[in-house]
């Protein structure tokens, strides 16, 4: 099997990469390190890049950008792709107001060349879409909630599982990000119906792991950890820190692929996140991380919430559950927090 990785530096798509390699894949990755570019040095996914070329067996990499659709075009026809993950992407709500172009042009016009280069070229491939639950925009605010002492929670039983694919994507605040990963999203599934592709979209919550080169725009729990086993301060955005998501480890969502692709459903939509079990809010997340460093987290507070920050925010896994019942999560959060406060430990023990 042969198996493209898009964005195969950053936290996910080194981890699909690695995940495929153990299991005997020839898999080729795309990566040009823009994520340092988006958030400076801090973000640098060079030594994601490294460890995969030194633990690797069957692994090619390229430094190729995705909206460069030559090259792309001719790598495709150079090569019969059996599965093509696309994980690169601008990922933050507050970068992509200050590079609006350069956001759509990776995000949607990026995706739109992958998705191109498979239909001419790779057509039986199974396709995969990293999407983002910024589809949504605010839409999941409007839902009724609850205050309680650490967190923000669904008013209503009905909404207990989370956020459903249901939830509109249109008539409400997306950022600019948003609305590049819409039209990506959008297109990903016209691409499935239009062409008979096996395309499956998934509308991602927070991604974690070790990998994650988490910075303040983008990476929160990843970031958190950093800050806080460095005795730095950590800024809160609005919503008394009671704001909530849920967590999903990087090699859940590698199985998640795997499991699609084992049985693809054409243009399909999944929200794919931790789900309420793996779900913290910002004041819950302190006190985990207080517990595992002996050290109180040092963090200050901004009254004004990001651009279309959700309030709430759990991904409903039903849907993806009820297609794939073999799928689960092996992260639960305590095994996620235990392995980034250890990462980052060892990193500072090591400086």
């Amino acid at each position: 099997m042969k198996v493209l990785v898009t964005g195969s530096s950053g936290l996910v798509g080194s981890g699909v990469v690695a995940f495929y390699d153990a299991r005997g894949a020839t898999v080729w990755g795309l990566d040009n390190n823009f994520r340092a570019r988006y958030f400076g040095p801090d973000a640098d996914t060079s030594p994601n890049l490294l460890r995969l070329l030194a633990t690797t067996h069957r692994f090619t990499s390229r430094e190729l950008d995705v909206r460069d659709r030559e090259t792309i075009f001719a790598m495709f026809a150079e090569n019969r792709f059996d599965l093509v993950v696309h994980c690169a992407a601008q990922p933050s709500h507050d970068r992509a107001r200050e590079i609006p172009v350069l956001d759509f042009e990776v995000n949607a016009v990026g995706t739109l060349n992958l998705l191109e280069a498979t239909r001419r070229h790779c057509p039986r491939a199974v396709f995969v879409f990293l999407s983002t639950n910024k589809v949504y925009g605010d839409a999941p605010n409007e839902l009724p909630l609850v205050e309680t002492p650490k967190r923000y929670d669904y008013a209503d039983a009905a909404h207990w599982e989370g956020i459903s694919e249901e939830c509109r994507i249109d008539r409400c605040l997306h950022s600019l990000f948003g609305a590049s990963k819409t039209a990506a999203d959008v297109l990903a599934q016209e691409y499935a119906r239009s062409f008979d592709l096996a395309v499956g979209i998934f509308r991602c919550g927070c991604l974690t792991g070790p990998a994650h080169a988490g910075v303040e725009l983008h990476g929160f729990l990843s970031y958190l950890v950093k800050r806080a086993t460095r005795g730095e301060s950590y800024t809160v955005f609005g919503y008394k820190a009671k704001q909530v998501r849920d967590n999903l480890h990087s090699y859940d969502v590698a199985t998640a692929i795997e499991a699609f692709r084992m049985a693809p459903r054409a243009g399909e939509v999944y929200n794919l996140g931790g789900g309420r079990a793996n779900s913290l809010s910002l004041l819950e997340a302190f006190d985990e991380i207080e517990g595992r460093t002996g050290r109180p987290v040092e963090w200050t507070y901004r009254d004004e919430p990001r651009l279309g920050d959700h309030v709430c925010y759990i991904s409903d896994l039903r849907r993806f559950r009820d297609h794939f019942p073999g799928w689960h999560i092996e992260y639960g959060l305590s095994r996620i927090l235990d392995e980034l406060v250890e990462a980052e430990l060892r990193v500072t023990a090591a400086s």
